[in-house]
């Protein structure tokens, strides 16, 4: 079974169409302006042809694996079908399983919880906490950031070698940083691990969108994503890679679903057996919209063309980068360096700026939105800074002085669906706040810093 859906042959044009590309938002000085959303690392626009599909699929929402119904067997066949659509989009192996979960971090918990006794956990404290936070149950050895991909590797090999007793390990790294956007040795690190025994996982949250990803050519064992930063709204995630520690583990979920059979003993209890398929992992209902909308971008990323998408990615890179190194008082966060590459994902800091002051400008003033902070990767970030751990304030607290750190940073992200207009409305709108200064003065509100209405207009 198949649903014919929306989507029809059209002219792929550079930005990719994205929804909310009309939306227009009020200044604070006055008058509408249409919004520039480059904070795509938080989360990206749906493409337009994602929202088509689902949309002309949602007449006939079922049930999964759960009715005899034309509408229960049509879903069920789109679900299975976004399965394979997935596998392809990362070029699995073949007996790769490939399971649907809520987001990331839901997916590396997930493999949390699949790890067989024993096992080591090897992370660079540079990793987003989703990807440093869930092995709590494990033994973990966190590695110092490197300043290098050649130090990545030789600091990974060293920890490998070292451990004792020398049984399972996992390696968990990511592929593109959401802090800095630099693109991370994964090949040689999977390499590595394997030299070593141990097995990798892939974070590909920031990766998957700006770059292709291939499980096989990369040899990594597992890969994690997101949809919504993929471009695929309502919160769905994948986990896809080898399939022994999964079977071998207790569901990460127990219920409907997951279990092929449920008997009541003799004793009164209840043995269960559970399945050895991607279903073990995915009790309750699925959510076939959200598994639906990531098979929609992955086809659509791929008809796009991704070499080309990345082509024009790299041009906006390049001239942001450009841009902000014509202001002085903009110093840009990089690990790597600034020969490293790169996606769509730039982070920096103003000197004499607030960081919330300067973020909170952009949107008010300007209808541009940034992301300030730390971003979700605090060991990094405050490495990058060079700031000790401590509370990053508020946003109406004192402007930082000339020469002082900012206690947290600018994000500016962005990738398929963003128009060079909004490049450029961005690097001026950076110019002019450096130059004259914020027009209005900000306070904090609900933990959000915005315009003070009451104060007078600067």
């Amino acid at each position: 079974m198949s649903v014919s859906t929306a989507a029809v042959d059209q002219t792929i044009c550079a930005p990719l169409p994205v929804l909310g590309a009309d939306v227009t938002v009020p200044l604070v000085t006055g008058g509408d302006v249409t919004y520039a959303a480059l904070d795509y690392a938080a989360s990206a626009p749906a493409l337009q042809r994602v929202w088509d599909d689902v949309a002309a699929y949602a007449p006939y929402y079922g049930s999964v694996h759960r009715g005899a119904g034309y509408l229960s067997q049509l879903s069920t066949d789109l679900f299975e079908s976004s399965r394979v659509t997935v596998a392809e989009f990362l070029g699995c192996r073949a007996d790769d399983q490939v399971v649907f979960t809520r987001s990331t971090t839901d997916s590396l918990n997930l493999l949390a919880a699949a790890l067989p006794a024993d096992c080591e956990v090897f992370v660079f404290e540079t990793e987003h906490h989703a990807s440093l936070l869930p092995w709590r149950d494990a033994r973990v050895t966190y590695l110092d950031a490197p300043r290098t991909p050649d130090q990545a590797v030789a600091t990974l090999e060293r920890a490998l070698a070292d451990r004792s007793p020398y049984g399972p390990a996992l390696v968990c790294v990511t592929g593109a940083s959401n802090v800095t956007g630099e693109l991370w040795p994964v090949k040689e690190l999977a390499a590595a691990a394997h030299a070593h025994g141990a097995r990798i996982v892939l974070d590909a949250a920031q990766l998957a969108p700006h770059h292709p990803v291939d499980i096989a050519e990369l040899d990594v064992d597992w890969v994690a994503f997101s949809g919504h930063k993929l471009y695929a709204p309502f919160g769905s995630g994948v986990l896809a890679g080898r399939a022994d520690w999964l079977v071998a583990a207790e569901p990460y979920l127990a219920g409907g679903g997951a279990s092929r059979k449920v008997a009541r003993r003799t004793d009164g209890g209840v043995d269960v057996e559970w399945h050895t398929t991607a279903a073990r992992h995915e009790a309750g209902s699925p959510n076939v919209i959200g598994v639906y909308s990531i098979a929609a971008a992955c086809k659509a990323l791929t008809e796009a063309g991704f070499d080309r998408l990345v082509d024009r990615e790299q041009r906006l890179v390049t001239r942001v980068r450009e841009g902000l190194a014509e202001v002085p008082e903009v110093k840009v966060l990089s690990l790597f360096g600034d020969d490293a590459p790169r996606v769509g994902v730039i982070s920096f800091v103003v000197e004499g700026w607030n960081s919330s002051h300067f973020a909170a400008a952009l949107s008010a003033e300007y209808g541009i939105g940034v992301r300030d902070g730390l971003f979700c990767a605090h060991p990094l970030v405050r490495t990058l800074l060079g700031s000790e751990p401590q509370d990053p304030g508020e946003c109406g607290a004192p402007e930082a002085g000339p020469g002082e750190r900012s206690l947290n940073a600018i994000r500016v992200s962005f990738g398929a669906g963003t128009p060079d207009e909004h490049i450029e409305r961005f690097l001026g709108a950076v110019r002019e706040l450096v130059s004259k200064g914020a027009r209005w003065t900000y306070r904090t509100e609900e933990g959000r810093c915005v315009p003070d209405r009451g104060a007078a207009q600067v």
